[in-house]
């Protein structure tokens, strides 16, 4: 019996191959979409899921009225342990500040993390070296190690797994560091890195003043982690009034609180940070399952109307004993046939497209992986596919009764001729809401690029560093002065500076007060000519100079945010308290966007001198556009001589090219958009035009008739169109209110935004009108210029 039916099932594919090829082309590539979306969400939804503890860690992280973050002082991580006896295990971890330059001979290492990690945290973390996880002994000693890629940078032609003599920084600065050996560093994690700084404690001679740490917990099986939280927050408010160390009031005190973050949470949606990455994710996933569903109800809406054609054929074998049961599975048969088919295309497809994908989002996937989990859902996609596109059309066609078909009066129901219409209003429906997305997604983006974001980032050039730049009596510090006086003696470089943030990063937090009212505002610890480099306004007042000698001392600078936060009037000669220092404000500066559009322009105060503060590590250059090749060759080789702590290794970005990187997760979308649209509108394209196609020959005599009376072209044209017309015009009816709650919620998003416009939901109806009198006017020429003759001479 299936041996006949795939025969049938072949033949009958064969014979009506036109509908099999759009039916199956259209099906790959929604499957091809849905494949690489599938991979993708199992790819971002997998971090971490390696380590055995990944139920039970958290990060303690607080909130403050103004922020949350997950850095935090290390001493409250013992005070934890000694207090709740359901959490098992606590570890610390602190990030690297810079880049570290790490040398075997000749061969350069530049590491941009470097975790310090306690023992406990790295058994929390499932931190694994390549010899076995060993506890350092005392307290000095650290266990240094670094992942395969980085030893086999350093070690090309090592074999083995020996600890190894490296140096760090320049080639004359005499550090040397033994290597333990090397550690897997799980690219599919929160926690990469180039190496790892192994302690048995960290932090040990730390106060409540130094928020740098980041506290992890392994919690007990079937812990309350609500109620955990809310006994930890009153213990951190316990212990920052026990210490006194923060000076903080006990109605300050009040408003921190601590929270518990799992570590399910820190790829794609933390507590303290962005969840941009989670929205994209899901707007992806929905995407690619509704272009998916697009392709079913093409596949259903063809199968639907090619049921006249099948009408006979069904009563004849009714009429030989055949059971509707039967027929369903041959029909399904057929269906089956062309999802299998669909399926080998959609992974030749998606092979073809996976090279752009990674490079879009970053990643790389694989489809032909042994432990992919594709292999078990394919499958099921396969299954559920043939069960969703094929069941109601295999009903449909088994459903016929033969009596009257066999009659010749069988007619396609109004029931199956409505849930055809209705199914095409869905299906433009959905390619109305992407190309509306689409357009308005261009018209933020296009309006971020175009805005003044408040300073001038072009033919800044940013060096990485590792001297510490800061106040000269700071232990390990340098002045700046001597690096920038040789600095401006190189042809083209107009101004230098440094600083202890960049735009793009994240500035430091801090309390500041004004006229009694105190509050946490970003700080940057900048050096003279840091606001003339970035072409940032002045509002009022003046910017720090070198012939007044308070600017190193005790000068700020504040920004109209922070103005309105402690709601100062006439704000220069004021003066704002910090980190023990009365600061006199000598200037305002005009707001600008150091976060992008996303985040709102933080309040922010700027000094030359802040003991709380940052080491100033971020040297930035502003150097003229015709001079830009020959300045950077000539910063390279007198490098050694300007900044011997670095030596040889000079290594500069491009500002702009940095704070582009704000942009990237909206470009992404946007690209996503884009495919989606098309996909979307080529799909359902392709379903009209074959079901446009089985319209007109299906009203040939009509047609003839109408023309043998009399009816021109044109008339003819617009009968055909009428119903289909009507059909994309209540889709975009439909459609614009979904599309304006889901663009105006992605707006909301945003800090700085366009107002929702109009003219995306005109151009959607445009598109899909034209679009759809084009495609059916195609398919109608053949009816409209055919012989009346032709079609009534057998009547």
């Amino acid at each position: 019996m299936f041996r006949l039916n795939l025969k049938i099932a072949l033949r009958n594919l064969w014979r009506n191959r036109g509908i099999t090829a759009i039916n199956v082309g259209g099906l790959a590539i929604a499957l091809a979409a849905f494949i690489l979306v599938t991979m993708y969400f199992t790819y971002e939804t997998s971090f971490d899921k390696s380590n055995p503890n990944y139920k039970n860690v958290y990060v303690v992280g607080v909130s403050y009225p103004e922020f949350k973050t997950n850095y935090i002082a290390a001493p409250f991580a013992k005070a934890i342990k000694q207090t709740y006896p359901e959490v098992e295990s606590v570890g610390l971890i602190k990030e690297g500040s810079f880049e570290l330059t790490i040398k075997n001979g000749k061969n350069t290492l530049f590491t941009k993390n470097i975790l310090a990690v306690d023992y406990n945290a790295a058994k929390i973390l499932n931190i694994q070296p390549e010899n076995g996880l060993t506890k350092p002994s005392g307290e000095v000693e650290r266990l240094n190690y670094l992942s395969k890629e980085s030893m086999q940078t350093l070690f090309p032609d090592k074999k083995d797994n020996k600890p190894e003599m490296v140096g760090y920084g320049a080639s004359n600065s005499g550090i040397t560091v033994v290597v333990a050996g090397s550690i897997r560093s799980n690219e599919h994690s929160n926690f990469v890195f180039d190496g790892i700084s192994l302690a048995a404690e960290l932090g040990e001679h730390d106060n409540y003043d130094m928020n740098d740490y980041s506290i992890f917990l392994k919690l007990k099986p079937n812990v309350n982690v609500a109620n955990l939280e809310k006994k930890i927050t009153d213990l951190y408010r316990y212990e920052l009034l026990k210490n006194n160390t923060s000076k903080k009031s006990t109605a300050e005190l009040k408003a921190i609180s601590t929270f518990l973050d799992p570590l399910s949470n820190l790829h794609l949606r933390p507590k303290a940070g962005n969840d941009m990455p989670y929205k994209t994710l899901i707007a992806l996933s929905v995407l690619g399952f509704l272009i998916l569903v697009i392709a079913c109800i093409n596949f259903t809406n063809l199968s639907i109307a090619q049921a006249a054609n099948r009408a006979k054929e069904v009563g004849v074998k009714k009429v030989m004993g055949a059971y509707r049961s039967q027929l369903t599975l041959q029909f399904l048969t057929e269906i089956f046939i062309q999802c299998f088919v669909a399926t080998i295309l959609a992974l030749i497809l998606a092979e073809l497209v996976l090279p752009y994908f990674n490079n879009l989002f970053q990643v790389g996937l694989s489809i032909w992986q042994v432990d992919s989990d594709l292999i078990w859902q394919l499958p099921l996609i396969l299954s559920l596919i043939t069960l969703i596109a094929g069941i109601y059309p295999a009903m449909v066609l088994s459903g016929f009764k033969p009596a009257l078909v066999l009659k010749g009066n069988f007619s396609t129901s109004k029931q199956n001729s409505w849930l055809r219409n209705g199914l095409l209003v869905f299906q433009f429906c959905i390619a109305v809401v992407f190309i509306i997305g689409l357009l308005i997604i261009n018209s933020q983006l296009k309006y971020m690029r175009s805005q003044d974001v408040g300073f001038n980032s072009s033919q800044v050039v940013y060096i990485k560093n590792l001297t510490l730049f800061n106040n000269p009596v700071k232990f390990g510090s340098v002045s700046f002065n001597p690096v920038r006086d040789r600095l401006l003696k190189i042809p083209g470089i107009k101004s230098a500076t440094v600083a202890s943030f960049i735009p793009g990063g994240q500035n430091g937090i801090n309390s500041y007060e004004v006229n009694a009212s105190k509050a946490n505002i970003d700080f940057v610890n900048v050096d003279f000519d840091y606001f003339e480099t970035l072409d940032i306004k002045l509002k009022e007042g003046r910017f720090f100079l070198n012939t007044f000698k308070t600017d190193t001392i005790n000068s700020a600078i504040i920004n109209e945010s922070a103005v309105a936060k402690y709601s100062i009037k006439n704000p220069v000669g004021q003066t704002i308290r910090g980190c023990g220092i009365d600061y006199k404000i000598v200037g305002v500066i005009k707001d600008f966007k150091t976060q992008g559009f996303e985040s709102i322009v933080q309040p922010t105060i700027y000094t030359i001198k802040d003991p709380c503060g940052s080491y100033k590590t971020q040297i930035l250059l502003k150097i003229e556009e015709n001079k830009m090749a020959d300045a950077l060759a000539a910063l390279k080789a007198q490098w050694p001589q300007i900044n011997p702590k670095d030596g040889e290794d000079f290594r500069y970005e491009f500002l702009d090219e940095l704070y582009g990187k704000l942009f990237k997760k909206q470009e992404q979308l946007q690209s996503v958009f884009f495919a989606a649209a098309l996909l979307t509108i080529f799909i359902a394209i392709l379903g009209l035009f074959a079901f446009a196609k089985y319209i007109t020959n299906g009203r040939i005599k009509e047609i003839a008739v109408r023309k043998i009376l009399g009816a021109s072209d044109v008339q003819i044209f617009k009968l055909i169109n009428s119903s289909f017309f009507i059909m994309v015009l209540i889709a975009n009816v439909i459609s614009w209110p979904i599309a304006y709650i889901l663009t105006k919620k992605w707006l909301e998003t945003f800090a700085y935004r366009i107002d929702l416009p109009a003219m995306p939901f005109v151009s959607s109806a445009l598109i899909t009108i034209l679009l759809t009198v084009i495609t059916v006017s195609i398919q109608a020429k053949k009816a409209v210029k055919a012989n009346p003759v032709d079609a009534l001479k057998y009547e």
